[in-house]
This record gives C-alpha cells, structure tokens and sequence, in this order.
C-alpha cells in the first residue's frame, strides 16, 4: 500500500491532539459530576422548603383581590396568602401603581414576567449543559485511552491495555451518571417553574383586570 506523502504527519499530529485531549476531558467529567451532586442537594433542600399552591388556593385568591377589588385590598390579600415571596413583590408593585394606565401597567407585568421566565431559563441552563455534554465526554473518555490500548495490545503488552480499558469504562460510567442526575433535575425543576410561571400569569391578569375596573369607576365624567 503506497502512503500518501505528508499522512504519517498529519496522523501523528492527530493522534497528539486526541491523546492531549484525555486529562481536559477526565477534569471536566470530574467538574460534572461534582456539580451535578451539589445541584442534587440543591434540589433537595429547595423540595423541603417548596410553598405548594395548587389550583383551588389560586382560585381563592382571584376571588379575594375582585372584592371588592380595590389596591388595598389587593395588597392585604397578597401579603397575608402563602405566595413565593417573589411572587408577591411582583404581584404587589403591580397593585401598588394606579397612577398609570392600563396599557403601561399591562406592559409592566409582561415585562415582569419575562424576568422571572429568563431566571428559570439561566437555572435550568447549566444543567441542561451537562445533561448534554456528560454523556459526550464520557464517550470521549471511552474513545481516546483505547487507540494506546489496542496498540499495546498488538505489541503484547497486556498491563496497558487493562489500563486503557478501566479508564475507558470509568469515564463512561462517570459521564452517564453526571448526565443523568443533571438530567432529573432538569426535568423535576422545569415542571416546579413552569407551575410558578403559570400561577404567576394568571394572578397578573386578575390583578390587571382588577386594577383595570378600579381605574374606570374611579374616572370621572366629563360633560
């Protein structure tokens, strides 16, 4: 077989480059996994002190700020109910601005809104990240050690070989197990904020709808 001029070059700088790549990839396997743990008590301890507000206690609270629907009473309502205290600042500085229109106080509480879904948006982010990228690391981990390996393997040196392959499944099992943990936790936290957005939402438009009533019996006629 005639080799191509300048293959044996470039095969070796390739193998150089993959086989350099092997401690980056075992450190950042090491990161992920690390903080896939803590995220998994994080999530643990924010279970614990979870406020679960269901649909019937939304309700309720519709019901209360309509009357007689008036801010102060909005306000009462709000501060004495068990709402996330995130929520409540929101829902409460809307409430708390009657000087301005309907249409700015509606874009005041999209703008709200938007806020809080880009917060759950960065929280979920790094898992995400690592949901992705550990299993692709840990098959990269897989893959690198066992180009030495084989090649230890054809010149009879068994030792390396059984080296190549524990660091191979390790980084395997490593990746996959960091990816699953990021994974659940993705999945547990997404359904936990997509409830606080939902209740959020529709607390606002009562809240609009309120203010919104308020503001045209209190409006004058001019004849």
């Amino acid at each position: 077989m005639v080799a191509v001029p300048g293959s044996e070059m470039l095969g070796s700088i390739l193998h150089v480059v993959s086989q350099s790549l092997l401690i980056p990839v075992i450190v950042g396997l090491l990161l992920f996994m690390g903080y896939a743990i803590i995220t998994l008590g994080g999530l643990i301890s924010e279970h614990s002190s979870r406020i679960k507000i269901d649909a019937n206690k939304i309700r309720d609270i519709i019901l209360s700020i309509s009357n007689p629907g008036t801010p102060e009473k909005i306000i009462e309502v709000l501060e004495a109910s068990e709402l996330p205290q995130s929520q409540k600042n929101i829902l409460i500085e809307l409430a708390n601005t009657p000087e301005i229109g309907p249409e700015s106080r509606e874009a005041m509480a999209r703008k709200f809104i938007e806020e809080e879904e880009l917060k759950v948006a960065k929280s979920l982010e790094k898992t995400d990240i690592v949901t992705r990228l550990g299993p692709t690391l840990g098959l990269m981990g897989t893959l690198i050690p066992m180009g030495p390996g084989l090649a230890a393997l054809g010149a009879g040196d068994v030792n390396a070989l059984a080296q190549a392959i524990i660091i191979a499944f390790d980084t395997t099992v490593v990746g996959l197990a960091a990816g699953g943990i990021a994974y659940v936790i993705s999945k547990v936290r997404r359904r936990w904020y997509e409830e606080y957005i939902s209740n959020l939402d529709a607390l606002a438009d009562a809240v609009l709808e309120v203010m919104k009533d308020g503001s045209k019996t209190q409006t004058p006629t001019v004849w």
